[in-house]
């Protein structure tokens, strides 16, 4: 409660007990014996009340002198507080405006990126965009029967050249015939070498693929039927059964290489008659995937070959190291008869020198005094001196 309160307080106290003097006094108009102590137990409570209200006063002022100091107290504090916000907000904006301008650097340098990562992002597009050219240029070189024959033929050389050692095959190889096969794969007899003929029925089938409608496609697979037929038969003509020279032929079969998965699924899945013709000229149909399974085996066939060459001439050089091994068998006997002679002679000599040394030992112990005639001493079964020793 504030010192105002307080005061209006005491002084409302004090007037009630004045009225409720006045209301004792006018109710009893005769003198009553307790009256007395009434009245100074009124005046004890008017003194007391006068006492409570210096106490007021005291405290109203103790109040204002503690709500000065807390002011004091409070201004001071909120002086130290705005000079500490003061610094942290000087420490926050330098902060800031740091990280502001580490960020400006960051953003400039990620929009530097950005903008080289363009550039590569539209070169690129430049470089898909002529490739589509390049494409489209190469499908019109497509249709061209010669250009078609050339990439077969590049394909072909390629997945001949990965799978088979330089000596394996013969690429643009020449017969007596005065024909050139694309590829001739040296294999032994039989079946002696296997001409390999690139071949591309394109337009056929682009034009099946193409065709607005089942008689169209009908059409379009009629021909390219034919036109594998006539590839085979060309190839059964050309290269199977052909001289190479005066000494090698051509196998009874050939490979139709078709550059192109797609084609050759085409045939082997709708046209029966073509598979069977090629069957039956020995004209064998082979796409990428299984010209290099085919080239596969061939390489293991061509190693086996090698591996029995070196086998026989391996088996030759064992013969021959035999025949020395046999020649030094004669010789260590004889060098072995040789050394059983020369241990002989050894025991010979040692025989003949201890007999040679025992004879210098009984000269050695022989007794000759002056004028005495020389007596023979025996010793054992040795001989006498002077007589002759027998040989052994």
């Amino acid at each position: 409660m504030s010192n105002s309160e307080l005061i209006v307080l005491a002084v409302l106290a004090v007037g009630v007990g004045v009225l409720v003097f006045l209301q004792i006094r006018a109710a009893r108009p005769v003198r009553d014996p307790r009256s007395d102590e009434l009245q100074q137990g009124l005046v004890d409570l008017m003194q007391a009340q006068h006492s409570l209200v210096g106490k007021v006063e005291a405290i109203g002022q103790q109040q204002v002198t503690t709500s000065k100091a807390l002011t004091d107290t409070m201004s001071a504090s909120q002086q130290k507080l705005s000079l500490e916000l003061h610094e942290r907000l000087k420490t926050v904006e330098a902060a800031m405006t740091k990280n502001l301008a580490a960020s400006s650097k960051d953003t400039a340098e990620s929009l530097a990126g950005l903008q080289e990562r363009l550039k590569t992002i539209d070169k690129a597009q430049d470089n898909i965009k002529a490739l589509s050219e390049q494409v489209v240029s190469l499908q019109h070189v497509l249709d061209d029967n010669p250009a078609r024959g050339a990439f077969g033929e590049v394909q072909l050389a390629d997945i001949v050249e990965s799978m088979l050692p330089s000596f394996a095959y013969e690429m643009q190889a020449s017969l007596s015939n005065g024909k050139q096969v694309d590829c001739l794969v040296m294999l032994p007899d039989p079946p002696g070498p296997i001409s390999v003929d690139a071949k591309f029925p394109l337009k056929a089938y682009q034009e099946m693929l193409a065709a607005p409608n089942q008689d169209g496609r009908d059409k379009a697979a009629r021909q390219l039927t034919v036109d594998t037929k006539n590839h085979i038969r060309a190839i059964a003509d050309k290269y199977v059964g052909q001289a190479i020279d005066e000494h090698r032929t051509t196998a009874e079969n050939a490979l139709m290489f078709i550059p192109s998965e797609a084609v050759y699924g085409e045939l082997h899945a709708h046209h029966p008659t073509v598979i069977a013709e090629s069957h039956k000229l020995k004209v064998y149909l082979v796409s990428p995937t299984t010209l290099m399974a085919t080239l596969t085996t061939v390489r293991a066939i061509l190693r086996d070959v090698e591996m029995r060459k070196q086998a026989s001439v391996i088996q030759s050089e064992v013969g021959v190291l035999l025949k020395d091994i046999g020649r030094l068998g004669d010789r260590v006997v004889s060098l072995d008869r040789h050394f059983g002679q020369a241990s002989r002679d050894i025991e010979e000599i040692k025989t003949s020198t201890r007999k040679i040394v025992s004879r210098g030992d009984k000269i050695e112990n022989l007794d000759l005094g002056e004028g005495d005639t020389p007596v023979a001493v025996t010793e054992g079964n040795a001989p006498a001196i002077g007589q002759p020793e027998d040989t052994e």
